[in-house]
């Protein structure tokens, strides 16, 4: 087994479950864990659910007890940026010019939102949401209800936004270039569900158009459509996607291309860093080909898997991509993945208009995902249907009599 110094690159989920994982497989040595935020770390999907609705205290989302790092040798260092990776030196650089050397490096930096380059940008009320600080200041904005919000981008991000600004009792609009919610994520079929269920809770979707800009005596007013409406605004969310954190491994040398190339062990192009997380694009052999995961349980399997990687234990980091998502009366999972163009059909089992069902994204006849919507307890056996790669009858998946056991 490794020993020496392990430096991990950013102290969110990703980072402390590798550091977590380090500690139980045996590893003895050295482990540093290295955040920019002053916060200790934390899961993200709280910030868009229970902490935003307030119906979760803010400590529920940390990984660990404060107490935890000291009392398994992590050395925790928060509110510091690590400026350098320096593979060929085996050393990082602090942004308070600090070097420490490494005997293998964890990159689990993450992404940042990407930002809206339009007029009125920088009014003050516009909020992105990534971190603990942003989720609170923006709960601060929702929660005495009677605003009006605006949401750029109808992604998972915006519409669970959306949803809690609708239950703090705000007029809610999203704004939408595509022409159904979540096109890129699930289709036009289960996006068109989300917005019935988005207006049926008193949403106001404009689809088919971006945001051009906004008004604002420096406090936003105004959003502007591309069809050149304007929509009044106290308060602005911008949820237009992420990109990922790849300054340090550009720099470094290591391959990059929409995130940090990494193997089906995590192993970046340098034999002793590896990467994790949102920042990590890495080649899964079930589906064949390269793929970087944003959510949350990406993040959850993969810093353990990668801490395993960096102790020479044999890994195949296969996992299908999961998710799920708390809307109004509407709680889903989803694993797999269903961007337009990479599956046939759609079949549904159960009756999509009582909001209890699965839908199965098939392609050649093969499951390549599904979505369970107020149905519990199915995932396990999802998974295996697009794990086993094997055709189905539609007619028999859509049928609920038959148990999905017996089509795997």
């Amino acid at each position: 087994m490794p020993e020496g110094t392990f430096v991990i690159v950013g102290a969110g989920l990703a980072g402390a479950k590798a550091a977590e994982t380090l500690r139980e497989e045996g590893f003895a040595g050295r482990i540093l864990l290295i955040g920019e935020e002053i916060e200790r770390p934390y899961e993200r999907p709280p910030l868009s659910k229970g902490f935003l609705l307030g119906a979760e205290p803010r400590e529920k989302a940390h990984v660990h007890d404060p107490e935890w790092y000291g009392e398994h040798g992590v050395e925790l260092r928060l509110g510091v940026a690590v400026d350098a990776l320096d593979a060929a030196a085996h050393v990082v650089r602090l942004a308070t010019g600090e070097r420490i050397g490494y005997d293998r490096a964890l990159l689990a930096t993450g992404a940042t939102p990407r930002r809206l380059d339009v007029p009125g940008a920088r009014l003050q009320g516009i909020h992105y949401l990534r971190t603990m600080a942003d989720a609170a200041a923006l709960k601060q904005a929702l929660v005495h209800g009677g605003r009006r919000v605006v949401v750029a981008g109808a992604g998972w991000i915006g519409l669970e936004t959306a949803a809690a600004a609708r239950a703090h009792g705000n007029d809610v609009t999203v704004i939408e270039p595509e022409p159904v919610p979540l096109h890129q994520a699930v289709g036009p079929e289960i996006g068109g569900m989300f917005a019935d269920l988005h207006r049926d809770n008193g949403v106001d979707l404009r689809l088919e158009q971006g945001v051009a800009g906004f008004w604002g005596a420096g406090q936003v007013s105004a959003a502007v459509t591309s069809g050149g409406a304007e929509v009044p605004a106290d308060v602005v969310v911008v949820g237009i996607g992420v990109q990922p954190n790849t300054r340090l491994a550009e720099a470094a040398g290591l391959e990059v291309s929409d995130g940090v190339l990494v193997d089906p062990s995590l192993r970046t192009s340098d034999p002793d860093v590896f990467a994790a997380g949102d920042v990590a694009n890495a080649y899964n052999p079930l589906l064949g080909r390269r793929v970087r995961v944003e959510h949350w349980a990406n993040a959850l399997n993969g810093g353990p898997a990668a801490a395993r990687a960096m102790l020479d234990r044999e890994v195949v980091y296969d996992r299908i991509p999961y998710f799920f998502s708390d809307q109004f009366d509407l709680g889903m999972e989803m694993s797999g993945v269903a961007a337009p163009g990479e599956y046939d059909e759609v079949v549904y089992r159960g009756d999509r208009a009582s909001g209890e069902f699965v839908a199965f994204w098939l392609a050649g006849g093969r499951v390549v995902a599904g979505m369970n919507v107020n149905v519990w307890d199915v995932t396990a056996d999802v998974q295996a249907l697009i794990r086993s790669g094997r055709p189905v009858d539609a007619a028999r998946l859509a049928d609920p009599g038959v148990p999905l056991a017996d089509l795997r």
